[in-house]
């Protein structure tokens, strides 16, 4: 069975461009016009997706946590409750920004944070769920999105492998449109923490699935390399600006940062080719000029025996190639040869 993952109108396989998400999460800083804008630029710098994050707060935090003081540089309240309140969106701008999105022609989904938020979200009939690494534990969580029978990108930053397939087992019990995503939940990710041979590990050990990344580090560098390893599905962070307010932005890919993202891993799929050796079109002027061929090293009689000093290699390349000299020493040539033409079979015994 080939792997393949569909998500609204896209089939993700193997031989697949890669699937680009841009990770809007709460970097709209609670305001519609620049969730509007993000999604605008997300869509002009070649993304196939935005993505949001929905909190239900007041079921989601305790009562403790809720009311924890959250004064700091990028707090937009006092309390860290009223502060995610601030960055949430409800019905109304969840409806408008979904049909802002399908008028430009990206696609939309959203990562729920808790049990009323999949009820939220599942009025909008999005394409697919995308699950925080944080709830790659949280296993009836899980299965409850499962249960809607839409497809689920799965992050696995602070997993072990049993904890992933522990996941796997639930979400595939009512829904095998999974896609399991590499991650390392730093914020941002240096190069060592992002274990990138562990796209590898998820290759073969979950052999249908599509694999992918999520990137928290501050570049495109190895992004691209999980696409070369086999990612399919690659998400970063995106800002319109890392000056802006709140904690993801320092991080996130700016529109011309993922812009690069983009062309360059269309780039990276030509690059990598058939995996075919061959000689290309495009090769072939080069080789013209850089390759050698066989010629007569001087003037040479009809009935000439051929010894090595009577044949020379010379460039240009089209004609017989030198690893053919073997074949014609010791042979008596049936025409006379002039210094430098070609040699070919033709013209030996």
């Amino acid at each position: 069975m080939s792997r393949k993952f569909n998500i609204g109108d896209v089939e993700i396989t193997q031989d697949s461009e890669c699937f680009v998400v841009a990770e809007i999460g709460a970097n709209h800083m609670g305001k519609i016009d620049i969730a509007e804008k993000m999604i605008l630029s997300a869509k002009e710098s070649g993304a196939n997706a935005v993505k949001f994050q929905k909190r239900n707060n007041q079921e989601l935090f305790t009562q403790e946590m809720y009311d924890m003081p959250y004064i700091n540089s990028n707090s937009f309240a006092e309390t860290y409750g009223e502060h995610r309140e601030y960055l949430e969106f409800g019905n109304e701008e969840y409806k408008h920004l979904i049909d802002f999105a399908r008028e430009h022609e990206i696609m939309f989904f959203a990562t729920p944070f808790d049990f009323q938020s999949v009820d939220f979200l599942e009025e909008f009939n999005l394409p697919a769920y995308k699950t925080a690494s944080a709830d790659i534990t949280n296993t009836p969580f899980l299965e409850y999105i499962a249960s809607t029978g839409r497809p689920m990108i799965v992050s696995t930053g602070g997993a072990s492998l049993d904890d992933v397939k522990r996941a796997y087992d639930k979400i595939s019990k009512y829904n095998n449109q999974l896609s399991i995503l590499q991650c390392s939940s730093v914020y941002p990710a240096q190069p060592s923490d992002m274990n990138l041979s562990v796209i590898n590990t998820y290759l073969e050990e979950f052999e249908n699935n599509i694999i992918g990344l999520s990137d928290h580090q501050s570049g495109i560098a190895l992004a691209l390399v999980g696409y070369v390893l086999g990612a399919r599905i690659i998400e970063k962070h995106f800002t319109l600006n890392r000056s802006m307010k709140g904690t993801d932005q320092p991080f996130s890919l700016e529109p011309i940062g993922l812009k690069k993202l983009t062309r360059d891993l269309y780039r990276s799929k030509l690059a990598m080719g058939t995996g075919e050796k061959k000689l290309l079109e495009n090769e072939k002027p080069a080789m013209f000029k850089l390759r050698k061929k066989l010629v007569a090293s001087k003037d040479l009689r009809e009935g000439t025996v051929l010894k090595k000093e009577d044949i020379a290699i010379k460039i240009p390349g089209n004609g017989t190639p030198p690893h053919e000299l073997d074949n014609f020493i010791g042979k008596k040539i049936n025409i006379a040869i002039s210094k430098d033409e070609d040699l070919n079979k033709n013209q030996i015994n």
